[in-house]
Formats: structure tokens, sequence, C-alpha cells
């Protein structure tokens, strides 16, 4: 076991080695103003280390937090005593949440009260610390995390942290007063162990922190004091926390500065955030350090941060009025990205309650630092209902490069931008229109309600509709407030806004063009190319056109027209594209779309390994599209830490030569951010990318995930569709009524398809 560890700590080690941007000992001084307490750059606080991804205070999350975070990151460490008063670093009194002890001693579950609680469990303080150091080993301690890491590093020490000698140590003692009850003493064993190394020391109980006084260099070690819940009372003092805040002055005289759950800062109300307290600024008139606490990114606080896991770090730091000194997080890379490449690079307003998120916007003057495009998907989707009017809008306001519009046909021959030709998804047509359901085998297995079957008239009865790919029962509901708000655009409402608006270009993406011509006379592309030449896109060059299908007789249409680029969209996912494949897309198209797990494996939450199909492109001056980008944790491998931003840096680095999101604004951020051009070696810190099968690599084969089969090859039949047939003389009549049960039957399948979603969405969180 202990060689086991020491192969898996020197992988870590290597790791790191290999990331020496994050290493450099003498960083350049920070040129941001920064409006903390005394104008320091805000401080990662790495709680038990990169707990997000590794059992909490184990060697691998301590090793990768010091490697992956800014250089002064602090590596914090709930304190616990063991029955002979060693200090063990957890969360909590008891074991059996964060370590294996249940299986190896079942029979040692008991109950006590802490600070006026019963709370049952396997208690430190009935162990001695060989049993605890050498019989048992750390677990994840939260179920949505990865396992895989479980049961391969021993309970850490204090100690064991300061040999890694850490830039900064912070050590919370929890339960001073229930180890006293136990005749165990804390102080004692910091004084007796930690003499030198602490630059933190915090706990939750004033009486702990006010006798510590007296007993520590309080030049080199910051005494914090540590608020819970407001409802929660203060073991000492018998005080409500809530009511303590509102003594600052009285904090002073035994602390430098405060711990507090963020939502003293900003408060949250149904998942909205609320206008910021006076708190930050109140302490710091005082002299009062204020740290926030309860950052992690597989833990969505509210809408107004649109899943984006840095968007929070900055509201608490990029604003006018204040700015926190330090975060507590279960992710510490996203906190240094934030920090170090993020803040002050947006035009941030001061914003109030619901409406915060609308006043945050992009300065689009900052270049895109590099040259990979962001493409929208239906615009700002993740945001607005798909392909309304605030969608687009939110998308430019947010840098997109690309907007795009996937055509859709009324049954009057009206083009509109919708994802989808079936109305179900988008738009509230169930309400209205299910008995007018049927199924199209040539659009989808499933009953659909479909835009070729109604009217445009009818269609605009409906109203837009957004909802989560993942389920709203896994909790990623998106923003209820916008979940019907905007209105359907057409294709020719479209084209005028990205003229009147100036963007950087357009994407039209045609879909079923044969079906539509063969069995309803509708001429999609038709449609769309004189759609084009009416908002003269045909006779210009400034704007980019791109004309996307899944159909390379659709893009033979279009060849005509040198200055649009003609992309075909390849939906399945693939695992190599051999040249014959290559060449025959050269004949059609000058780039692809692809889903990410053509480009990155992905399985069982990891990033497995890159595949050849970007070289393979490339070679042929095939520009590559990534599809589709998202900000849900769900959505992104565990190797990216659950963070958007390091997904995007990761497909950017596989050579993605642009990204389709239905999240504009987060990869504009990051690609208008100094920490976007690879070349800057002159930044304290960098958005490094994930790499592939390197998680997975500090794993024993044995104990790794079964390997899934691979994707298949693109073959060239999987290119070439048969020519466009004519546009028929059809009347675009149903082809027949809808059985009479057909309402239920599509409810049902409805059904099927909602529980198969939440089904994904629980396996990709378990």
């Amino acid at each position: 076991m202990n060689k086991w560890i020491l192969l898996i700590s020197w992988l870590i080690h290597l790791t790191v080695a290999q990331r020496p941007i994050l290493q450099k000992p003498d960083p350049p001084p920070p040129m941001k103003k920064w409006l903390t307490l005394k104008g320091d750059q805000p401080v990662v606080i790495a709680r038990g280390g990169l707990s997000g991804i590794f059992p909490e205070s184990s060697q691998f999350a301590n090793d990768m937090a010091i490697g992956m975070s800014l250089n002064d990151v602090a590596l914090f460490c709930n304190l616990q005593l063991t029955k002979d008063g060693a200090g063990i670093c957890l969360s909590g009194p008891t074991l059996d949440n964060s370590t294996d002890i249940a299986d190896a001693f079942p029979q040692g579950e008991k109950t006590y009260e802490v600070n006026g609680q019963q709370i049952r469990g396997w208690f430190s303080i009935d162990y001695e610390s060989d049993i605890v150091f050498n019989n048992i080993s750390l677990v994840q301690n939260v179920l949505s995390r990865p396992g895989i890491f479980d049961g391969l590093n021993p309970v850490t020490a204090p100690e064991d942290i300061l040999g890694l000698k850490p830039p900064k140590f912070w050590l919370n003692v929890q339960y001073d007063l229930f180890y006293a009850q136990h005749k165990l003493s804390v102080a004692a064993y910091i004084q007796a162990a930690l003499r030198t190394g602490l630059t933190y020391l915090s706990s939750p109980e004033i009486n702990f922190l006010k006798a510590i006084g007296t007993k520590v260099n309080k030049v080199k070690t910051k005494l914090i004091f540590v608020f819970q819940q407001a409802n929660v009372m203060e073991p000492t003092t018998k005080r409500k926390y809530g009511d303590i805040i509102k003594d600052l002055a009285s904090i002073k005289t035994f602390a430098a500065g405060i711990l507090v759950p963020k939502e003293y800062i900003y408060p949250v109300d149904a998942k909205y955030l609320q206008p910021p307290t006076n708190l930050v600024t109140d302490a710091h008139k005082l002299g009062l350090e204020v740290y926030a606490a309860g950052f992690a990114n597989d833990m969505p606080a509210s809408y107004n941060y649109s899943y984006d896991p840095t968007a929070e770090y900055l509201q608490f730091i990029d604003n006018s009025l204040f700015a926190v000194d330090g975060f507590l997080t279960d992710f510490s890379p996203t906190a240094s990205e934030s920090i170090a490449c993020l803040a002050n690079n947006n035009v941030t307003k001061p914003v109030k309650g619901k409406e915060l998120n609308s006043k945050v916007s992009v300065d689009k003057k900052k270049p895109n630092m590099g040259t990979t495009l962001i493409i929208t998907r239906n615009g700002a989707s993740g945001i607005y209902p798909p392909c309304t009017n605030l969608a687009y809008q939110k998308a430019i306001d947010d840098g997109a490069d690309i907007i795009d519009c996937s055509v859709q046909m009324s049954k009057d021959g009206v083009a509109f931008c919708l994802n989808s030709a079936d109305l179900m998804g988008d738009t509230t047509a169930v309400t209205t229109f299910i008995s007018r359901s049927n199924t199209v085998p040539e659009i989808q297995p499933n009953n659909g309600i479909f835009s070729f079957d109604l009217t445009w008239n009818e269609i605009q009865t409906l109203k837009p509709q957004i909802e989560s790919p993942y389920g709203n029962a896994a909790g990623l509901m998106r923003d209820p407030a916008n979940k019907n708000v905007g209105k359907f655009t057409t294709l020719s409402d479209f084209l005028e806004l990205a003229k009147t608006k100036a963007v950087s270009g357009i994407l039209i993406n045609i879909q079923n063009a044969a079906f539509l011509a063969s069995k309803k006379g509708l001429g999609v592309v038709d449609v769309v190319a004189a759609a084009l030449t009416n908002a003269t896109f045909d006779k210009q060059s400034t704007q980019q056109v791109l004309i996307q299908s899944d159909d390379t007789s659709v893009l033979s249409r279009f060849a005509n027209v040198k200055t649009y680029q003609r992309v075909l969209s390849i939906e399945k996912q693939i695992s190599d594209a051999p040249k014959p494949s290559v060449d025959e897309i050269k004949k059609y198209a000058d780039a692809v779309t692809l889903p990410r797990s053509s480009l990155i494996t992905i399985a069982d939450g990891f990033a497995k390994s890159n595949t050849s199909v970007t070289k393979e492109m490339h070679s042929a001056n095939i520009s590559v599209y990534v599809s589709v980008m998202r900000n849900e944790f769900v959505a992104i491998p565990y190797d990216c830490f659950s963070d958007p931003v390091v997904e995007l840096a990761t497909f950017i680095e596989d050579g993605a030569d642009g990204v389709v999101t239905e999240f504009p604004g987060t990869a504009s951020k990051y690609l208008r951010s100094p920490c976007a051009d690879p070349n800057n070696e002159k930044l304290p810190y960098n958005i490094l990318p994930a790499e592939p099968g390197q998680l997975l690599g500090i794993i024993e084969a044995q104990a790794r995930p079964p390997a899934d089969p691979p994707a298949p090859v693109l073959e060239v039949a999987d290119v070439v569709d048969p020519p466009l047939p004519a546009v028929s003389t059809s009347t675009n009549t149903p082809d027949g009524p809808p059985a009479p049960s057909g309402g239920f039957a599509n409810m049902a399948k409805m059904g099927f398809s909602l529980a198969t979603i939440i089904l994904t969405s629980l396996l990709l969180l378990a």
C-alpha cells in the first residue's frame, strides 16, 4: 500500500512538474487594484486541498491544490483530535463520512452530544492515532463526486500538510469545546506540534480564539472567527451567529478577520441573488478581513450565474463596491483563474436583485486572444429560450463571433429559427396542439408536433420555452424566470438583426431538406438562398457566412458563392476519420462540426484520450468546430474540475477552430482574458487545459472503469448523400388524421424520454 501511495504521489508531482508556469517562485507583483482590506490580491483557500475531485485533505488533493492554484494558495485543514490527542484533518468529529472506518470497525458506531446536538457515528476520540493512520483510508464525502480515488490515501495529519511546505496553511478548529469535555486539549496539540507554519488559525468558538490569542504570534498567525448559519448557536457564548455579526467591533478585539458563509454577503432568495449586504464594507472600515466560504463548482448557488462558477467568484471581487479578502473553495483552480485571469476584464456595473445577470456585459473592445470562433447554438440558449430575440441579443452582448439560425419551415412556407422541427421541446406546443402530433420517421423515432404541419399564424400563438437538457429533477433547471420569454425569430428578422448589430458572422443550419422538398413541397434550400441574397450577404465579405448541414447535397447548392464557408455537421460520435473520408468531406465542406466525444473520448465522467480526428481534418485544411459546450457541471469531465472554462481551454488546446456553445458569455470571457494567450509567459497563473487520461492514470489499471468499445470510424458512405429531390407540388397536408389515442401515446413517449434524461443526469452526478 505504501509503495503504491508513493508511486501515485510521484505521478501527481510529475503532473505538477509539467506546469512550470504555476511554480514560479517570484511572480511579478499583481497589477490589478483590489478593494480588499489592504489592497492585496484575494487569497485562494483550498478546503481540504482540491476536495472537489479527491477525498478531503488527502495527499492527492493537497498536492494538486498546490500545483494547480495561485502561488500563494492556502491549504485548509479542519482539525479533529484522536483518542490520544493527535491531530487529523477531516470535516466533523466523526470519521464515517470521510473514511472507510465503518468497514474496518463495523461495531464502532456511538452517540455523543456535540454542541447541544446528539450525533451518531464513528468518532475520532474513540480511536488511537496509530489505528487511524494505519488502518483506515480516506473516501470522497460528497456522493456526486468521483469515488474512484477512495481508499488510496491514509488519513492526513496537519504535520503532513506542513511537510508539503504549502505557501500558506490554514488550520480550522471546529470543536474545541467538545474535545475539552472529553479531556483533550486542542491548544496543547497546537503548541506542541504546530509551533510554526500556521498562517491562519480559525474557529467558530469565541472562547477558544480569546484563549489561544495569548499563546500564538499574531504577527505570523492571523486569528479568524468563523461564522456558521445565522440561526445556529455559538456554543461558548450561547448567542446566535446572526446576532454576533451585528457587533463587528467586539470581534475585532480577538480576531483579525472573519470567515462567513457567502450568503452573509450576497443573500439568495429562491436561487436568485439579492442586493449585497454592507458586511464587507463595514468590516473593512473596522480593519477586519472578510473571507467567504461555500464555493464549489458542482453546487450551483443562483440562476444569476448561469452555472458558470467563475461568474460567482467574480461577483465577490470584481465590482465597484468591495472585494472579499479570500475564498474558501473545494475547487481552488477555478478560484485562481477567476482572480488571476478573469477579474477586471469585464465591464461590470452595480446591480440589484434579479436583474444582476443582465447588467454584466463583456468588454467587446478587448480582442479575442486566439483565433477560435465563438459560435452560438440557438443564441445564448442556456440563458433564454432558444432562437428568440432575447437569446440572440444576449449572445451579441456577450461577445459571440457567430450567431446561428437552424432554419425550420412552417406549413405555409415561413422560414424561422428553432433548434428542431419538432416544436415539443422549445415551445409550448404540447399544451395547444397535442392532437396534431404524429410520427415522422425521416425526422425522429418519437412522436412530435412538427413546424411543417402548422401555419406560421398557429406557431405564433405558442410561447418559446427553455428547458434543461439534463432534466429539472436533477436540480439543474435553467432560469425559470426566463422560461417563456422572448419572441420567435423569422429567418429574415435574424438576418436583419445580424446586419444591424454588425456581428462578425452568421451560421445558417439547414435540416431535413430532402424530406421537406419531397414530402411537404417546401424548398428550404431555395428559401435560405433567396433570403441571403435579399439581405445582400452573397455580395459582401465583411461578415462571415457559414452554411451548415448534415447533407452534402445541401452544401453543394451553395458552392457557387465563394465567400460562404460550408460546414458539414457530423452528429454521430466517431473515433477516427481516415483519409478517404476526409478527402470526400473536402469536396463539399470547408469545416466540420463534431460532438465533443469525437475529439476527446469521454466516459464515466472522465476524459480518457484524444482522438486523431482534429489532426486528420486539419491535414486537409478543414476547420473543426466542437459542439456543444454547456456550463452545467454534469456535462464537464472531472478532469476539467467541473469548470466550463477549463473545458474550453482543453478543446481549444486539442485544436478546435471554433466552439459551439449555449453560453457564449463564458467562452467570450475566457477568450478575451490574458490567460487565453498561450504565448504569454509573464503571467503568474495560466488556465491550463486538462490532459485526457491523466487523472485515470494515477489509478491502478484494474481499478479503472471498464473501457467502452470504440466509436465507429467515419466511412466514405457516411459522408456522401444522394442528390436533393425536386420540390414536390404537395399541398403539405398531414398524411392522415392522428389516431384518437395518439395524444396519450405521445405523452407516454414523452414520459419515457424524460425518465431517460433524468436517469442519465443522475448517473452523471454519481
